[in-house]
């Protein structure tokens, strides 16, 4: 082989690498453009963890805030909400599986698994209704003085789990936990 036919060999060589070295260059860059806008944007990273203020929240009254672009239920129940709640069995629950982010996902629903403290006081659930997405009413709301969703008749009872209706599982509880004696972090 001649040194003019060594050197179109290398030269070729050359033109196939950088051809190739451009292509993938080129593909990365109409690629990537696809996968990024799959992040989540910047207003929904912010929003990912709230701290709510819930010094204003007297017993037997709750707040709803919006976490995540969704209603969060925050409730301050009374001792007889607190009662009521632990006196149901959960073998006479609809969803006997607590719903809860904090802990094991198999975990039963007693209110114990369910509320934010030990003292069963406090109450985070997202607000919406297992069903169809509808926001149920509170307060004493429905059959079992908890939540109602007027759309389809779920009744839901003081620690949000679904007793009547049409809805497949209770309210979940979202990751939250008091960061100081009257803030709750959400996320």
């Amino acid at each position: 082989m001649s040194n003019a036919e060594h050197h179109e060999g290398t030269r070729r060589d050359f033109l196939y690498y950088a051809t190739a070295g451009a292509g993938a260059v080129a593909t990365g860059a109409a690629v990537w453009p696809l996968v990024n806008q799959m992040n989540p944007s910047a207003d929904v990273l912010a929003l990912s963890s709230i701290r709510v203020d819930v010094s204003g929240v007297s017993e037997g009254t709750q707040i709803t805030v919006k976490w995540l672009g969704k209603p969060v239920f925050i409730r301050r129940r009374t001792a007889e909400e607190i009662e009521a709640a632990r006196a149901v069995e959960v073998s006479d629950l609809v969803d006997p599986i607590a719903q809860n982010e904090n802990i094991d996902a198999s975990a039963p629903a007693t209110d114990e698994n369910r509320a934010l403290d030990e003292s069963g006081e406090w109450l985070v659930m997202m607000g919406v209704c297992t069903h169809l997405g509808c926001v149920p009413l509170g307060d004493g709301a429905g059959d079992y003085n908890g939540w109602f969703c007027p759309c389809h008749g779920s009744h839901y009872d003081t620690s949000g789990r679904i007793r009547r209706g049409p809805a497949p599982t209770n309210l979940p509880v979202p990751p939250a936990e008091f960061v100081d004696e009257t803030t709750i972090l959400l996320g």
